[in-house]
């Protein structure tokens, strides 16, 4: 996840912003070719029939099953959420939280953003969560039902893991989770800009121009130079199948609460780019419960926080022998 100064970009919505992105290796050379940017397709809020695909979008269908399979055919993409081939004790729980909840995923250059993991500050949110879900309006209607099943029934795992209230809404949204096909996302900029009244460029272009290996992300903004979160987009790719599509439910919606870096050797995660998990694991729920314990206060250094990591993780482990 991306964590700037955004003070100096956004007129509406001012402070900092993170990013986080689901990225997987290409292992298909058959990656469809990009098209001009297309006229946006919104979809309509009493819509009984969705609109057709355009041909790139199920040229994507078909990459992206093709990616999952491959995933799948090499153990990636596991749905045990407590593996016994993957025991952690205190001091991994304390150097996984550090790592992820402490660093960005991605740092601000040149206009855009860069994968380059930086020291940063414990951020999270204060307000309550409300989710709001949207769709493109080539989404079918069956894979709408499930998706917002799937994320309301998520958003209350996340309420239980963290503690904090995290809920569903129709309307005085602060979280948008969008489902967009490839051409409802690269033409998506204008309605992110209603979401987010001052959302810089950078942040737009990001997502209208996600790179095919991007399976999904995540972008979290908070107001002047505050740690706290107030506005947080995520957009899901319309294309995937649904192991993926539910690979980036989890990891996008968690990341977006503040758990902001992905770190190679934290497991069992879904907070590691190696994609071997999908669904918010034992250990990734401990992560949440730490980030939101009242103890740990936003804007928080490691030097400041790690202490009380440190005494919080004990108490986990204890707790769980």
């Amino acid at each position: 996840m991306i964590w700037a100064r955004a003070l100096r970009w956004l007129t509406g919505l001012a402070g900092c912003l993170a990013v986080s992105g689901c990225v997987g290796l290409l292992g298909s050379p058959n990656a469809p070719r990009t098209t001009p940017r297309p006229t946006p397709a919104p979809a309509q809020p009493g819509a009984s029939k969705a609109a057709q695909r355009s041909e790139l979008s199920r040229e994507l269908m078909a990459y992206y099953a093709k990616i999952t399979s491959e995933m799948e055919a090499r153990g990636q993409l596991r749905t045990d959420v407590a593996p016994r081939d993957a025991p952690f004790g205190q001091r991994q729980l304390v150097d996984d939280f550090v790592h992820v909840a402490l660093y960005d995923e991605y740092t601000p250059s040149g206009g855009g953003f860069v994968a380059r993991q930086t020291v940063s500050r414990l951020r999270r949110w204060q307000a309550p969560v409300a989710m709001q879900v949207e769709f493109g309006a080539s989404i079918p209607m069956a894979d709408r039902a499930s998706g917002r099943a799937e994320v309301s029934a998520y958003a209350s795992q996340l309420a239980r893991a963290s503690d904090h209230r995290v809920e569903i809404v129709n309307h005085s949204s602060n979280f948008h989770v969008l489902f967009l096909n490839e051409d409802e996302r690269r033409a998506i900029g204008p309605r992110l800009r209603q979401l987010v009244p001052g959302i810089d460029e950078a942040s737009v272009e990001a997502i209208t121009d996600l790179p095919l290996s991007t399976y999904c992300v995540a972008f979290a903004f908070s107001e002047g130079n505050s740690a706290v979160y107030a506005q947080a987009v995520a957009i899901i790719r319309g294309e995937h199948p649904a192991a993926l599509r539910t690979s980036c439910i989890h990891e996008e919606l968690a990341q977006g609460l503040g758990l902001a870096n992905d770190y190679p050797r934290a497991r069992p995660s879904i907070f590691n780019d190696d994609e071997e998990f999908s669904l918010l694991t034992h250990h990734d729920e401990m992560l949440l419960k730490m980030l939101y314990d009242p103890r740990l206060r936003p804007g928080m250094t490691e030097a400041e926080a790690r202490p009380i990591i440190e005494t919080i993780a004990a108490e986990m482990m204890a707790a769980n022998s």
